[in-house]
């Protein structure tokens, strides 16, 4: 099956970006969060420290709602975050996720990586991690993310993400009680831009180091504790310097049980390039949920990138930005869903 996979996306017929020398790539129109990381490449920063400040411009900036603090509060109004960074050349990764009130996620993940020999750190700890680290514990609620869970709570909690219990949950609020039998048919998934604009970003050096990332404060309205795919090394973000790098953005609950990040870097290993390596990375998925709402972004070895999206209510077409060489400024591309 993985060589029938390498096949069809080595076939499919998706011309090269235009190759330069660096680059840096990231999902959605954060034109600030491009800007950023270029500027720490151009500067001599290192590709992580692109990718960490680019994420971190987001956080501040608040882009879309859905990065940083005061957006997508959870069911009990709560805002949480998620983040990963990843180094291709060593293939380390730190990450953190339901991180509470700090802003800085991003900065707290980098953490993770320098200064321990973990991976992933989660909830309560991973804050209380972060504030040893010296990152400062600050209220992420806002008077927009309070008005948001006051208005969902006065609409009796709709949408929720719950399943197979009582009270009915597409109509009532919880607490809510498994059922004894559970219920065969699927709910019609949410699918909604707004709530799904995760910041991923790649960053690649003239000497050919790689490194990826993302940053999130995850599905408006989840279950407290929920954690989607940002964090998830292969299913957020992927990079090792000797194949590419590839960021994935949308329905994280769907998306990270096929690691699209991942196989899209393996495809472009075995000799795809990142346009088709993207789509045949969102072909896995499709198969299986054929209206989820999703998008990934891929860039090889040699400065190539490219991107692919699942058509589905909300996303007919996928905007990402660049920044190489070739530009002063960040350039808006985008891709046709299919």
């Amino acid at each position: 099956m993985y060589m029938s996979l390498v096949i069809y996306a080595l076939t499919l017929p998706f011309p090269l970006g235009h190759a330069s020398l660096p680059v840096v790539i990231n999902t959605w129109p954060f034109k600030n969060a491009t800007a950023a990381a270029w500027s720490v490449l151009q500067s001599g920063g290192s590709v992580l420290d692109a990718v960490e400040q680019g994420c971190a411009c987001c956080e501040i900036e608040q882009c879309d709602g859905s990065v940083g603090y005061g957006g997508s509060p959870d069911e009990s109004g709560e805002t949480t975050l998620d983040a990963m960074i990843m180094n291709g050349n060593t293939m380390e990764v730190g990450a953190v996720a339901d991180l509470r009130r700090i802003k800085n996620a991003i900065g707290v993940a980098r953490a993770v990586m320098d200064f321990t020999d973990q991976t992933l750190l989660v909830g309560e700890s991973a804050s209380v991690f972060a504030e040893n680290m010296g990152f400062i514990a600050e209220d992420l609620t806002t008077n927009k993310s309070a008005n948001i869970f006051s208005q969902w709570l006065k609409g009796n909690c709709q949408p929720n993400y719950r399943k197979n219990v009582f009270p009915d949950p597409s109509k009532s609020c919880g607490p809510y009680k498994p059922r004894v039998t559970l219920e065969q048919k699927k709910r019609a998934r949410q699918g909604n831009t707004q709530s799904h604009d995760t910041i991923g970003m790649i960053a690649l050096d003239q000497d050919g180091h790689i490194a990826a990332g993302t940053s999130t404060n995850g599905l408006t309205h989840k279950v407290p504790g929920r954690v989607g795919d940002a964090p998830i090394v292969g299913a957020g973000a992927y990079a090792d310097s000797s194949a590419g790098a590839a960021a994935a953005t949308g329905d994280g609950d769907v998306m990270m049980r096929f690691l699209p990040s991942y196989l899209a870097v393996e495809l472009m290993r075995a000799g795809a390039d990142p346009s088709a390596a993207c789509k045949t990375a969102i072909s896995r998925i499709k198969r299986h949920y054929s209206e989820f709402f999703g998008a990934i972004i891929c860039a090889n070895t040699t400065g190539h990138y490219g991107a692919a999206c699942n058509k589905a209510p909300g996303l007919t077409q996928f905007h990402y930005m660049v920044s190489n060489s070739e530009s002063d400024t960040p350039l808006l591309k985008s891709v046709d869903c299919f």
